[in-house]
């Protein structure tokens, strides 16, 4: 007898004045669905309520991080992009990654195995992010013949600059963990069974006091943002353009599976 899937779901728990907010749906690779989208809303609205709390961290159950927005709700709202309920189903996934963004804590992502287009965005999100030395971090979008959302050009320039975006999300070039950290975009390595308790160690000066966590935080934010299109606006440029290419793409496109990026190994 088969298994039915387990329901899509994401975990919160609190410890040592770290929040855990851990995706839950490794039959799909931490795809995000729209109940998804909004469990992190609430975990964000918890993490902000709570004054004890002083760090977060992302991750995720099984052996891959996130490979972006559910591709069954990607396909229903290619069906008709200019809806209403089309532009509430995309923008309720990113509205998720946007909360993460602007959490008054500092957070760190654990990406293990990869993280590809949203789940990218996702990553990004944090203000720092570890990574497996052999994830595969891929924009994701092109190669689904779609345009990118959530900010996403936005996030990896801030993250590496202008040509390693472009390289990323206007080429489709991808990057093992390790060549991520090399350039920039990850902060450091870790093996997959190691990854969670160097993430509570990078956070725990910062947990010991959270309220200075979050007043240091904010004072981060308003020193080292640059000047330019803010990322709010980003997702606002991107997404009716998203919308027409997955309108392009059509719903039945969306069985056929993209090609799987080449990663260069890194350096030995």
């Amino acid at each position: 007898m088969t298994e039915s899937p387990a329901t899509p779901r994401v975990l919160f728990a609190v410890e040592n004045s770290i929040a855990r907010i851990t995706l839950d749906n490794p039959d799909r690779k931490g795809a995000i669905t729209l109940e998804m989208a909004a469990r992190i809303g609430e975990c964000c609205d918890r993490v902000e309520q709570d004054e004890s709390i002083g760090a977060v961290v992302v991750a995720s159950v099984g052996p891959y991080f996130c490979s972006g927005a559910d591709t069954r709700d990607l396909a229903i709202s290619s069906a008709d992009p200019a809806s209403s309920e089309a532009m509430a189903r995309v923008s309720a996934v990113y509205g998720a990654f946007v909360r993460i963004g602007n959490l008054p804590v500092p957070s760190v992502s654990a990406v293990v195995g990869g993280a590809v287009g949203a789940g990218l965005n996702l990553a990004l999100a944090t203000d720092v992010m570890l990574v497996t030395p052999d994830a595969v971090l891929d924009s994701g979008f092109l190669a689904r013949r779609i345009h990118p959302g959530g900010g996403h050009l936005a996030l990896l320039g801030r993250a590496v600059g202008r040509q390693q975006a472009l390289a990323m999300g206007v080429l489709g070039a991808a990057l093992s963990g390790t060549d991520a950290v090399r350039r920039g975009l990850a902060w450091d390595t870790a093996d997959a069974d190691e990854i969670l308790s160097s993430a509570d160690a990078l956070v725990a000066i910062a947990a010991r006091d959270p309220l200075l966590a979050r007043r240091t935080k904010n004072s981060a934010r308003l020193e080292l943002d640059q000047p330019g299109v803010p990322w709010s606006a980003a997702v606002e440029i991107e997404r009716g353009v998203q919308m027409w290419s997955m309108g392009r793409k059509g719903e039945a496109a969306w069985d056929t599976k993209p090609s799987k990026p080449t990663v260069p190994e890194g350096p030995r």
